[in-house]
């Protein structure tokens, strides 16, 4: 649907107080679609800066659709800077993992944001080649029809076509099935805090699923495990040994990442680390942590995460509320 101009306003010219506006209105979509394209809240942001700087040059009389003019052109803007992380995620130090990005506790609530850009989901995206993640995201995510995706990549329809089956054949296969409840994984997620706070190694394994992974991004910037931690009993080891050791007396926030529960650990009051829980039917099968300060002083997560994060909350408190 095209966007409108506002109230007493016209759409004729180029007024920057009109495409600002106009902008503004779409903005949101055009930082998921950065973001479900780039794994990165920082590269998106840079690329729907830059599609502003070309849309103050727009002639609003010449662009019939504004929303598909500009997904078109974040499109573009986003494949050329996933061609270039690329190559530099080949020598990333440690395990990399998607910048987090604070959601909505329901994700029914934040439409935009929807399970496509769970962690889970983005390291599924991250298998794929560049057009082949382009032409999921824009079809299967947002509906985009093999034409309209035709003329934003610059290929045939027939092209299109095909790169769509590859990539939906990849991602169905890999993809997660299951649709955790709010209630139910804070609760977890509550008890697992506590678990590891004790050093009830026990009451740790019996939160987690046989195959846990636990994987932690630091960037080669601060300590982080360089390779995943898999199985449930050496994961409980390996949280209890944080909780008492490296990170006794951290802050604890929960919130949610992704559309996921996550907990925020702040240290004299600095956020050290995003902790993102994938649990699965009552099990975690996934801990994703994030340690690389470069995706954590953002704005994309800390203005995002106000909104949903319970502040000033530690196990204790956590335990007398639940």
């Amino acid at each position: 649907m095209d966007a409108g101009a506002p109230d007493g306003e016209s759409l004729d010219g180029s007024g920057t107080a009109v495409l600002t506006e106009l902008f503004a209105r779409i903005c949101p979509l055009l930082f998921t679609v950065a973001y479900e394209i780039l794994g990165s809240a920082v590269d998106a942001e840079d690329v729907v800066q830059e599609s502003y700087l070309r849309w103050r040059e727009v002639d609003l009389r010449e662009v019939e659709h504004h929303r598909a003019y500009l997904v078109q052109v974040v499109t573009r803007l986003a494949l050329n800077q996933l061609r270039s992380t690329r190559r530099r995620r080949e020598d990333y130090v440690g395990s990399w993992l998607p910048e987090p990005i604070g959601t909505a506790p329901d994700a029914a609530d934040d439409a935009v944001l929807a399970e496509s850009v769970s962690i889970a989901m983005l390291l599924v995206l991250e298998t794929l080649s560049p057009h082949e993640r382009v032409v999921f995201v824009l079809g299967d995510v947002f509906g985009h029809s093999h034409k309209e995706i035709a003329e934003i990549v610059g290929k045939s329809d027939t092209a299109v076509r095909q790169i769509a089956h590859r990539a939906r054949r990849h991602v169905h296969a890999r993809r997660p099935r299951y649709e955790p409840d709010p209630e139910s994984s804070r609760a977890i997620v509550v008890q697992f805090l506590l678990a590891a706070r004790n050093g009830n190694v026990a009451q740790l394994v019996n939160l987690m699923a046989p195959g846990i992974v636990e994987i932690t991004d630091g960037g080669g910037k601060v300590t982080a495990a360089r390779r995943p931690v898999v199985g449930a009993e050496r994961v409980a080891q390996y949280v209890i040994g944080l909780a008492h050791k490296s990170m006794a007396g951290f802050g604890v926030d929960l919130t949610t990442c992704n559309t996921l529960p996550a907990v925020l650990f702040t240290d004299k009051g600095k956020l050290d680390s995003v902790l993102v829980f994938d649990i699965d039917e009552g099990r975690i099968r996934a801990l994703y942590a994030v340690r690389n300060p470069d995706k954590l002083g953002h704005t994309a997560i800390t203005t995002r995460l106000a909104r949903s994060v319970t502040p000033g909350m530690d196990p204790t408190q956590m335990e007398e509320s639940s």
